[in-house]
């Protein structure tokens, strides 16, 4: 029986019987995993930090898993981010009630049991995409463009059992968290804890992306918290022995030659390739779960030995033919150079130097580990482990040839934004700063793989404003690879020279000629990057998908008594804006920085600390400016920021520490508004329900960037403070009204 199938059965039933003991306990009276009710429970400092570390660590650990599990969450954002807060803020609304910790742990391993089911395939899961709508208006591997409204209304069940049981996992840790406020001895302080063991919880997570842990390490450090949260023995031992059947179901058959690894941006699963006579070949790489790229050897010695093993002449090869178009002796920069392939290509054909830029360093010592023919340790290559669009901002070296390999990993940057890890490697402006870095005969070319037209297209007029002129287009093909597009393109007449001195080439190029549909489709730009959508819409997916997080979390909220309360505007509104401004900073100094996984994690981490310093200084200072002013503030910054000329700025290094200043204003500004109103606030947990529900609001509302481009969110988030703004004049007049020092029971 397959090693995957008998684990699952096995991890099946000791969850079964799990859950048959939790039941016929209950039966009998005796409860398990049912915390106490919120409003008996004494202030516990131990309580709010584990509870506040968890809810973080929980958030990116679930976020990073599923969106290599299931492609939906990676292709479509935040979505399992808005999930978490749909949970907590829902526990914050039930911060009076038992702590609903069975739930939790059922929804938790359920979770589990429903991904990593032994699908042939994974078919169901893989397909939700395709079900909701999308493959027709933006790229997704795998996925074509058809649909139906039996595949929707079966994708969106099946979404929303999902979205549910991710949401429940996180309801105890908002009731936890928020109960500890209501009985804190200051609700300020206590936030200020909170802040506080969320920033360590994101450091934790920020280790676990450094080390490449497998999930089953951090997954099962949430459920240890869980087990630690508990109030009994008997219920801590119970949560901690589910750890095994967890192992179970995260384990990973992998046999002697298959590797697999958990690299900062996405799960990596390598195997090794042989011929029939027992010759390493190279071997097959997957990404996701989805093949990526294959190592294979092309030596001169390796295909003398095996005649017959390419289908095309080897100098037509994807990885040989570019170097046809270059200067002789090259000097070659490799924009994603991953295991290496492009890397060697390089070196047969004479290159004198090549920068290999690769921003996974677990891909890139794969390659020097695997490579049969170890490009890697050659001392004509320099290898840089960064962002390609950080590289060319810093780099000052002249290239005779820029070669961009197949990086289009279609992995996330972020949760806070529509941006995956190469969508500002393919703007209009990082392709003029390509030909700044290119020498008098230097080319460019492009390798992509091109499962809509348009995409080859866009493409296309790119490359035709950046040089002028329209570049080659056509396919080389391989027997050993996806067929990969080649765009060719020079500043100056090196690509029309060598086809004239190459009769051969010029024929291959013409009889592997694209021919292109003329369409219109909007260039990718710094502030609109979305390469993988076809046009400035919202695609039908992310329709889909809101909608469904939309009514998840209005049918729980109306169900429950301390739910259906009218939230608190201020709060709600300092909700959406935050996340919103979190996502403005975040893409902007990605652009300064590049968009490595470090930036996410320092970002969040440098938030936080802001927000602690305001919660400092709204602590120890009594004489702060009046509530108007310090709003007044924060819309100035906000406007400050958006009409900032951070592109006039050359030094990329210099620009991003300004974009660190210019944008530290209005946080400061947000999070000394939200302590001020949160120390007087009657309900804390209120307050913070409001504001997870906002951070909600403004997930969805960052689905305005694909209409109208990422430096537009400022004014959306001008416009979101505005009301907050609006909620405290309401409260000025209302108190102006009575007539008397108001008494302040809620923020409205």
């Amino acid at each position: 029986m397959d090693s995957r199938i008998l684990s699952f059965l096995v991890a099946a039933v000791i969850l079964v019987g799990t859950r048959f003991v939790m039941f016929s306990a209950r039966r009998r009276g005796r409860a398990f995993l049912e915390a106490d009710d919120a409003s008996l429970l004494g202030w516990s400092l131990r309580q709010l930090l584990l509870a506040s570390f968890l809810t973080l660590f929980a958030e990116l650990a679930f976020i990073r898993w599923i969106a290599v599990e299931v492609r939906i969450f990676a292709y479509f954002k935040n979505l399992a981010l808005l999930l978490c807060f749909v949970g907590f803020g829902l526990g914050c609304a039930l911060a009076k009630q038992k702590a609903r910790w069975s739930s939790a742990v059922t929804a938790f391993l359920g979770l589990l049991l429903v991904v990593r089911m032994p699908w042939q395939g994974g078919a169901p899961l893989e397909g939700l995409s395709q079900s909701l709508g999308g493959g027709r208006d933006v790229a997704i591997w795998g996925v074509s463009p058809t649909w139906n409204w039996a595949h929707f209304l079966t994708g969106a069940g099946l979404a929303g059992a999902l979205f549910l049981l991710i949401v429940y996992v996180f309801v105890p840790l908002g009731q936890t968290v928020s109960a500890q406020m209501n009985v804190a001895p200051g609700p300020l302080r206590a936030y200020s804890w909170n802040l506080f063991g969320s920033l360590m919880g994101v450091l934790a997570f920020f280790a676990v992306g450094r080390l490449m842990l497998p999930p089953w390490i951090w997954l099962g450090a949430v459920l240890l918290g869980f087990a630690f949260l508990q109030s009994t023995r008997r219920d801590q031992i119970l949560i901690a022995s589910l750890i095994v059947p967890l192992a179970l179901l995260l384990y990973q058959g992998a046999g002697p030659e298959t590797q697999i690894l958990w690299t900062p941006y996405q799960q990596v699963q390598y195997s090794t390739r042989y011929l029939p006579n027992g010759d390493v070949w190279g071997g097959s790489m997957q990404v996701n779960h989805t093949f990526y790229q294959k190592i294979v050897n092309l030596s001169p010695e390796f295909i003398e030995r095996h005649p017959g093993l390419l289908k095309e002449p080897v100098d037509e090869n994807p990885y040989n033919i570019p170097f046809r178009f270059s200067a002789p002796s090259p000097e070659v920069m490799i924009v994603g150079s991953g295991t290496g392939n492009d890397v060697a290509g390089a070196l047969r054909n004479g290159s004198r130097a090549v920068d290999a830029v690769e921003i996974d360093p677990a891909i890139l010592e794969l390659g020097k580990r695997e490579h049969p023919e170890h490009p890697y340790d050659s001392p004509r290559v320099s290898i840089h482990v960064t962002d390609a669009r950080s590289f060319l901002k810093r780099s000052a070296q002249k290239y005779d040839l820029i070669l961009f390999g197949l990086l289009d990993s279609h992995s996330q940057f972020t949760d806070y934004a529509n941006m995956r890890i190469d969508n500002f490697v393919y703007t209009e402006q990082s392709f003029r700063e390509a030909r700044e870095h290119l020498g008098p005969n230097g080319v460019v070319v492009l390798k992509f793989q091109v499962d809509h037209p348009w995409l080859a297209v866009r493409l296309v007029e790119m490359l035709r404003r950046t040089f002028g002129k329209t570049p080659l287009v056509f396919v080389a093909d391989s027997n050993y690879s996806v067929s990969a597009i080649c765009f060719v393109v020079s500043a100056g007449n090196r690509v029309e020279e060598a086809l004239a001195a190459d009769p051969r080439l010029a024929q291959y190029v013409r009889e592997n000629a694209v021919r292109l549909r003329d369409q219109p489709v909007p260039v990718t730009t710094d502030d609109w990057p979305y390469l993988y959508q076809e046009g400035r819409w919202i695609p039908r997916t992310y329709y889909s998908v809101g909608v469904l997080v939309i009514l998840i979390a209005i049918g729980l909220y109306l169900q429950i008594g301390e739910a259906r309360r009218r939230p608190s505007l201020f709060f709600f509104s300092m909700g959406a804006g935050f996340l919103l401004l979190e996502t403005q900073v975040i893409s902007r100094l990605a652009l300064f920085f590049g968009t490595i996984w470090q930036v996410n994690g320092i970002v969040i981490s440098a938030l936080l600390i802001a927000l602690l310093v305001a919660n400092w200084i709204v602590e120890r200072r009594a004489e702060l400016p009046s509530r108007m002013w310090t709003w007044a503030g924060l819309i100035g910054g906000l406007a400050f920021a958006y009409w900032f000329p951070f592109d006039r700025i050359g030094s990329p290094t210099l620009g991003g520490a300004i974009a660190v200043v210019v944008f530290s204003v209005p946080v400061m500004f947000a999070g000394i508004l939200f302590s001020s109103e949160f120390k007087v606030a009657d309900s804390p947990s209120a307050a913070l329900g409001a504001n997870m529900l906002g951070a909600v609001a403004g997930g969805l509302l960052e689905n305005f960037s694909l209409l109208f481009g990422m430096h537009a969110l400022l004014l959306v988030a001008m416009a979101i403070y505005s009301l907050a703004g609006f909620a405290l004049w309401r409260r000025a007049r209302r108190v102006q009204t009575v007539g008397r020092q108001p008494v302040l029971t809620r923020a409205q």
